[in-house]
């Protein structure tokens, strides 16, 4: 079976955010967190990249280049993008509120 790591747990063991770009964040819904949701994320021409499955709490996370990203989600309760520019390494944050 093949399917993405836990979104819930910490980053792995290694993770140099010194050298590498992680795109995280939460979808949610009126504040709440959608947990189960579709997460696909869009390199800069709208290209598809990645996708992940949202933890309960709504969490996701990404491994990706620098540069500007949409992350799109899909649920239950809606649809909902944000856009998110990461200029360089380290964490990179965005809140993708669904309706």
């Amino acid at each position: 079976m093949c399917g993405a790591p836990d979104q819930a747990v910490a980053l792995p063991p290694g993770t140099d955010l010194t050298k590498e770009t992680v795109l995280t964040g939460r979808v949610v819904a009126g504040g709440e967190p959608v947990g189960g949701a579709f997460v696909r994320l869009l390199d800069g021409s709208g290209e598809f990249t990645a996708e992940v499955v949202a933890s309960a709490a709504g969490q996701f996370r990404f491994f990706a280049a620098p540069g500007t990203w949409t992350v799109r989600a899909l649920s239950r309760a809606g649809n909902g993008q944000a856009e998110l520019t990461a200029d360089g390494p380290g964490v990179h944050r965005a809140e993708v509120a669904v309706a």
